[in-house]
């Protein structure tokens, strides 16, 4: 048999997988053998940068592209915060309809965590059920917006006296409600490309009802239905400037379902760049046993590609000269699995070559396709502090202390309880308790719906002492957000995470969580007024490079900014404490040029969804397998989830790999309609 050779572009989210499916995943009948590994055959794996994988693989930041754990010192048993993507949601595979189409929650991502023996790692991503919000001058907390006492936007309909979140349902009413419209992942395919305004809208609206979705702008619609200060209350409040873009107001639906206060995510106490370390030791794994040459290529990035004869030609460029080539090769298959900035770098590599293949990136319906996806810039600031100033018990405790506090059941917990003398009978129940999360709000509170849990479990009542110790190790003062229209936007409070329970407490905040035009505030002070620029953009990769340290004009800004949020307008930025440690990613930055994506109008998603994963199926009577892999182009835009599930799509339909979970209520992407 003649060896392959397969080439993966990228070793972010969708090329790990990629590269841990291609060895892992079994085919679906022999005609697919010949396109499976097999030993002598080559994996290739480049990327620009050089993750931190291994002892083996080390690098100059944490794994994962877009996902960025920062420990503090970088020392991973210390404290971590995470400075790029954080947190899945999580799906429960045992429950008794978990295949069915309403079943709740990333599914590919939970797998992967629990087959990569993650799982034990995963603990609530704490969500405030009461955030605390800072908007024009006025600090107040979820549940003191009354009629009495209304958010300080002048908002038709009394429309400031009820949450900021009321705009983004008014405007889906048009289409949809609770009780009506999609209900599943495949109804909502559907959606994208056949939803319409169902409601009487008025003379005075501009969209009346019949318009599709897709081809309305949300910014558009959002103003329409709202005014200005409707929408800029539901912008300013949600926290995430890029929720309310013009982009495709069928699909922002559905996507921003996802970001309401209350929603229930998970993370891992290892950090979410752990998981990336698992996927790449898989590999490295998988390939030795299967006798698979696997070679990972740090420092490297495609400068073009084209396809002549049934082969992949490509040339490379090293990272300290990326735009001349260095190399050029060919392969069997190659994946490109970046955003859509890398992806027009390489389109314009290879617009330039003289070659006599198929320049398949360049053509007229791919370069089209490729605009289907808009760019959204966002910026992440990490501080990390030597006491947790914004809790109640701080030695200058905050006048708006975030009103985070929950309670939930880890492995630890149980642990230390079983240190306390916990009966054993007890430890088993609790352990069945484990990820469920016990949030206080102003309607429950979590420390006795977590008491109440247990004792009904073991039909005992806990003695004072016992519930003391429970509560005590139970408790979770993390997370949040804290929402802001000041160029923070939000504040995260990770807290003092750290594997080491012995070391010197540290505690992180993620200072800074913003994006669109906010990013520009914070890039202009990245330098010091005595400095000067001295790298052009396109060869500013700092994103691939890590974390930089925060320059001290910039901290004294956060802190600024940070004591208005927490201690009141026109505070003095020393009532918030000088931090140990502070850094920041600039996500506008190359290669990515986005921290995350968010589908344009007038695109049919499902088409290019399907179309765009081998773009040699938009060019008459061409078969090339280069293949488009990643969150940009997927069904769960600016999540893990997307990159996995566009990766599984490629292999399950062009490689004969059977999908790693029941996908038949579950399509990994939009279907073409």
């Amino acid at each position: 048999m003649t060896q392959k050779t397969y080439s993966i572009f990228g070793a972010g989210a969708a090329g790990l997988y990629t590269a841990w499916r291609l060895l892992s995943g079994t085919v679906k009948n022999e005609k697919s053998k010949a396109k499976k590994l097999t030993k002598d055959d080559v994996l290739e794996l480049y990327d620009w940068g050089q993750y931190d994988f291994s002892k083996s693989h080390p690098g100059t930041r944490a794994a994962g592209a877009r996902i960025c754990t920062w420990h503090y010192k970088n020392d991973k048993n210390q404290s971590y915060l995470e400075l790029g993507g954080m947190r899945y949601s999580e799906w429960d595979m045992t429950a008794k309809n978990a295949n069915n189409g309403t079943a709740p929650g990333h599914r590919v991502v939970t797998t992967v965590i629990k087959t990569l023996g993650l799982d034990k790692y995963s603990v609530p991503f704490n969500e405030s059920v009461n955030p605390l919000y800072y908007l024009r001058s006025k600090n107040f907390f979820l549940s003191e917006i009354t009629s009495q006492n209304q958010a300080p936007y002048h908002v038709d309909h009394y429309g400031a006296a009820a949450s900021p979140d009321t705009g983004f349902s008014i405007v889906e009413n048009l289409s949809v409600t609770s009780t009506s419209g999609p209900q599943t992942r495949r109804e909502w395919d559907s959606f994208y490309q056949d939803g319409k305004i169902e409601a009487e809208t008025g003379d005075k609206s501009v969209y009346q009802k019949g318009d599709k979705l897709k081809d309305i702008g949300y910014w558009n619609l959002m103003y329409d239905q709202l005014g200005s200060e409707g929408f800029n209350y539901a912008a300013d409040g949600n926290g995430y400037s890029s929720n309310v873009i013009n982009w495709n107001s069928a699909y922002a639906f559905q996507a921003n379902n996802e970001f309401t206060p209350g929603n229930q995510y998970k993370t891992i106490t290892i950090g979410y760049s752990g998981m990336f370390n698992a996927l790449f030791d898989a590999i490295v794994k998988l390939a030795k046993i299967q006798g698979v040459d696997f070679r990972y290529y740090p420092n490297r990035r495609l400068h073009s590609i084209t396809a002549k004869a049934k082969k992949i030609h490509f040339n490379i460029a090293t990272r300290e000269h990326p735009w001349q080539k260095s190399e050029s090769k060919t392969a069997d298959a190659a994946w490109l699995a970046m955003p859509r900035h890398a992806l027009e770098q390489v389109a314009n590599g290879s617009r330039f070559e003289k070659q006599d293949g198929l320049d398949v990136l360049n053509d007229r319906q791919v370069q089209l396709y490729l605009e289907s996806a808009v760019m959204q810039p966002s910026y992440k600031v990490g501080m990390f502090f030597d006491s947790p100033w914004w809790t109640a018990d701080a030695e200058n405790p905050p006048t708006y202390t975030p009103q985070l506090i929950g309670y939930e059941v880890t492995a630890d917990v149980v642990t230390e309880l079983k240190t306390n003398g916990f009966p054993k009978n007890y430890l088993k129940a609790l352990t069945e308790l484990i990820g469920t999360p016990y949030p206080t709000s102003a309607n429950t509170v979590g420390a006795a719906e977590l008491v109440g849990a247990l004792e009904q479990k073991i039909d005992e009542r806990l003695t004072y002492k016992q519930e003391q110790e429970l509560l005590a190790a139970a408790l979770n003062y993390t997370i949040g957000p804290s929402v802001t229209d000041t160029p923070i936007r939000q504040v995260v409070y990770f807290g003092n995470n750290a594997s080491d329970k012995k070391s010197k407490p540290v505690y992180g905040l993620l200072a800074s969580y913003d994006d669109e035009v906010y990013t520009t505030f914070w890039k202009e002070l990245e330098l010091e007024p005595d400095q000067q620029q001295v790298l052009p953009t396109p060869e500013n990769v700092q994103p691939l490079i890590g974390p930089r340290k925060v320059p001290a004009r910039m901290v004294k800004m956060l802190r600024k900014q940070l004591a208005e949020v927490h201690f009141g307008p026109n505070s003095d930025y020393t009532d918030v404490p000088e931090p140990l440690e502070a850094a920041y990613v600039d996500w506008s930055l190359p290669p990515f040029n986005a921290g995350y994506h968010a589908w344009a109008a007038h695109f049919n998603i499902g088409d290019v969804q399907q179309k765009i994963r081998k773009p040699s199926q938009l060019i008459s009577g061409a078969d090339a397998n280069i293949f488009i892999v990643g969150e940009t182009y997927s069904n769960d835009q600016a999540w893990v989830e997307g990159a996995y599930c566009t990766a599984e799509s490629v292999l399950n339909d062009f490689f004969g790999i059977e999908p790693i979970i029941d996908n038949k209520e579950y399509p990994f992407i939009a279907a073409a309609k």
